[in-house]
């Protein structure tokens, strides 16, 4: 297998830290989506309303906004592996929060510090795994590592909804709070080296000037990815905050677990062949056929009457999430040096923190006056909408973003000395 041929390649203590990262990853994000089924309806039977619940899980981008630009100077100043000890820590603290507060406005301020978790946790790991991959072998490597994602989504919902319909929402909780004690525990194993000696190790290689926040933010080059993650988290926000309601209203049998399980499964798929092949077609095309995918499967979800096409809708947008963010870590990664990869990632991954703060509250006060399947109409047209700015604006001239965007061309923002 080219997975094993791969890792195989690398220097053993290179192998050895990616594969604690990969264990790691695996512990956190089945932490973290245990709840993914569960606290729409937690929050529902203790008595919040439509808009309550979009508020309390929109708080969860709270607390990602509030701390990624810290995070990230943190992850470039000091240390990888202590932003993504930090994110395993809240991840195992938060769920305590859940289990004893049953009301509404103070889980808003759980919630938010849940988000720490996951701002921490991806600009740490994302960080961490690049400084560990091969310029050649960056892509597949990003590609393999962020599978931890769908296999945690196969196995955290259907762990919670199981715990929470057979055992109740206490050692749900629990559960929770424990995978994410063990990513901790795990993550302290990891070994990285010092900023201080990366740096003076490097001293001879070229380096592309140190961006300050103000000029990341003003750059093309990553404002445009940052604007696609943001349209991209207002769709990612939509649906898992109202996906298990909306399962719930159907009356179908299927459950919001089975449709993680689902799109988990497309998701690993989608991302092992993409991570590989961008490296030699190009990010552009992936992101495309990503966000083509996120706008097709809220078409089927704003359609779906039976359970096939519940199921068509859950491969579909797996599809979807197994492209987007890891092309999109690529692309950024490809146009920033290392010495600055922490605040790149705090700014272009804030868009997707933005969009889902932004889309549970919006989302749910439409809520109120709309039915479920016009909001995922709705996402489904900002998802075209993103599509059209990345044809158009992924580089710097109209034609070298079609030709980008389509796999036709190179990105003219790549550097031409990475790290």
């Amino acid at each position: 297998m080219n997975v094993i041929k791969t890792f195989g390649s690398l220097e053993a203590e290179k192998r050895r830290n990616l594969l604690l990262l990969l264990v790691t990853g695996l512990l956190f994000w089945s932490s973290i989506t245990t709840l993914l089924p569960t606290l729409p309806i937690y929050l529902e039977d203790i008595g919040g309303t439509t808009a309550e619940i979009g508020l309390v899980m929109g708080s969860f981008a709270l607390g990602l906004i509030a701390s990624r630009t810290w995070l990230g100077h943190l992850a470039d100043s000091h240390s990888r592996k202590l932003v993504v000890q930090i994110g395993a820590l809240v991840a195992g603290i938060a769920p305590l929060g859940y289990l004893s507060i049953q009301s509404i406005f103070p889980l808003m301020a759980v919630r938010a510090f849940n988000g720490v978790s996951l701002a921490a946790f991806t600009t740490g790991y994302s960080a961490l795994v690049v400084d560990l991959s091969p310029v050649a072998q960056r892509g597949e490597l990003i590609g393999y590592m962020s599978l931890v994602a769908p296999i945690g989504m196969a196995i955290g919902p259907v762990l919670g909804a199981f715990l929470q319909e057979s055992q109740g929402y206490p050692p749900l909780f629990l559960t929770a709070a424990g995978l994410g004690f063990l990513a901790y525990f795990l993550t302290a194993t990891i070994t990285e080296q010092s900023r201080q000696k990366k740096d003076n190790s490097q001293a001879n290689v070229p380096e592309t000037p140190h961006r300050n926040l103000r000029q990341l933010l003003a750059s093309r080059s990553l404002l445009i990815p940052s604007l696609i993650l943001w349209l991209i988290g207002l769709v990612f926000g939509t649906l898992f905050a109202f996906l298990p309601l909306f399962l719930r209203e159907t009356s179908l049998g299927f459950n919001a677990g089975l449709f993680y399980l689902t799109a988990a499964i497309a998701s690993f798929a989608s991302r092992i062949f993409s991570g590989q092949a961008s490296d030699h077609y190009g990010r552009g095309l992936f992101i495309t056929l990503s966000l083509l995918f996120y706008a097709v499967s809220m078409a089927l979800l704003n359609q779906a009457d039976t359970t096939q096409e519940l199921f068509m809708a859950a491969i579909v947008e797996g599809s979807a999430s197994g492209m987007s963010i890891p092309m999109i870590v690529a692309l950024i990664s490809d146009r920033s040096s290392s010495s600055e990869r922490g605040k790149v990632y705090s700014v272009c991954l804030g868009g997707f923190d933005l969009g889902m703060v932004m889309a549970s509250p919006i989302f749910g006060i439409l809520g109120e006056i709309i039915d479920y399947r016009s909001m995922f109409a709705l996402a489904g047209s900002l998802a075209m909408i993103a599509m059209l700015l990345f044809l158009c604006q992924s580089n710097k001239s109209f034609k070298q973003s079609l030709r980008f965007a389509l796999g036709r061309g190179k990105d003219v923002y790549a550097l031409e000395y990475r790290i």
